[in-house]
């Protein structure tokens, strides 16, 4: 028995469903991309032509069109199909109805970039909602920061950033936009403590700037684009990290208000928000997902 009829009493709010959606993330083979890709997956929402508060079959399935973008193919590949047996066996769903694939990409260089998003588009027929999320971390003192290793992190951090988003708004304007979702840090609004990383900072500042830039630039376009800054997460490569270091651990969670690091899933909900349609009027925002570590 339902509450409400949805043609005396229409839906009000946006879908968080990333059903029917093309999507596309960056450095996706593992960590946070995996995640994104994941939160994707499991993201359903109402038919907007259907009854509220009625049964879970009436729902729509999450995303079941996704590109892999990450730097070997074999580990995309890898992704590709560990991905789309979940997708399948989530959704209960046949696999002819799943398109997953996996995509070699170096986002430092700019004809890697276009490379994959023209497959991507050969694929699919259009681009819905794109991730970049591909970025590298170094801790030096700035007085010994080696030159290579900087330039190194500026590429993939910001010019990546950059060659991913303006790719994703050539194929999104000609079919009426999208979202796009640059992954910045909490870095780019605090200075981290105890470990030095001034340019790791100052990349993820250009890439919240970045996105307010081009949400000016490309709004009347169609083309959304926000920022979403991730805090202390623990990630596959934090953990290994920490596990020799257990006071930097506590001297992160200490510093974050809600005393403990994030997990990949914490992300999800926000990922997908900005992704899908619940996010339409936002554009040229960073939403902060740092367990307060910010606000102090």
């Amino acid at each position: 028995m339902t509450l409400l009829d949805a043609n005396t009493h229409p839906m009000t709010l946006p879908s968080f469903s990333m059903a029917g959606k093309v999507c596309v993330v960056t450095g996706a083979a593992r960590g946070l991309g995996l995640e994104f890709c994941r939160a994707f997956i499991q993201s359903y929402g109402l038919h907007q032509d259907m009854l509220i508060f009625v049964e879970l079959n009436v729902f729509q399935r999450g995303c079941t069109s996704l590109a892999i973008l990450d730097i070997k193919q074999s580990e995309t590949d890898e992704t590709a199909d560990e991905l789309t047996a979940y997708c399948q066996e989530l959704h209960k769903v046949v696999p002819k109805s799943v398109k997953i694939i996996g995509l070699e990409c170096d986002v430092t260089i700019e004809s890697s970039v276009k490379s994959a998003f023209i497959v991507i588009m050969e694929q699919f027929g259009k681009i819905d909602a794109v991730v970049a999320n591909a970025g590298i971390v170094h801790n030096y003192t700035a007085l010994d920061y080696p030159a290579d290793k900087m330039s190194r992190l500026f590429d993939v951090n910001v010019h990546g950033a950059f060659y991913t988003a303006r790719e994703a708004a050539r194929n999104m304007i000609p079919l009426g936009g999208g979202s796009i979702i640059l992954i910045a840090s909490m870095s780019a609004n605090i200075v981290n403590i105890p470990q030095f990383q001034t340019p790791y900072n100052a990349s993820k500042a250009a890439v919240k700037h970045m996105a307010a830039s081009l949400a000016v630039e490309w709004a009347k376009s169609g083309v959304r684009v926000n920022a979403l800054s991730p805090g202390y997460m623990l990630t596959k490569l934090t953990k290994t990290v920490l596990e020799n270091d257990s006071a930097l651990k506590k001297t992160w969670e200490s510093l974050t208000p809600m005393g403990r690091m994030g997990e990949a899933e914490d992300l999800s909900g926000a990922i997908v928000f900005l992704a899908s349609d619940a996010s339409k009027f936002m554009t040229g925002s960073e939403i902060r997902v740092d367990g307060g570590y910010c606000a102090v």
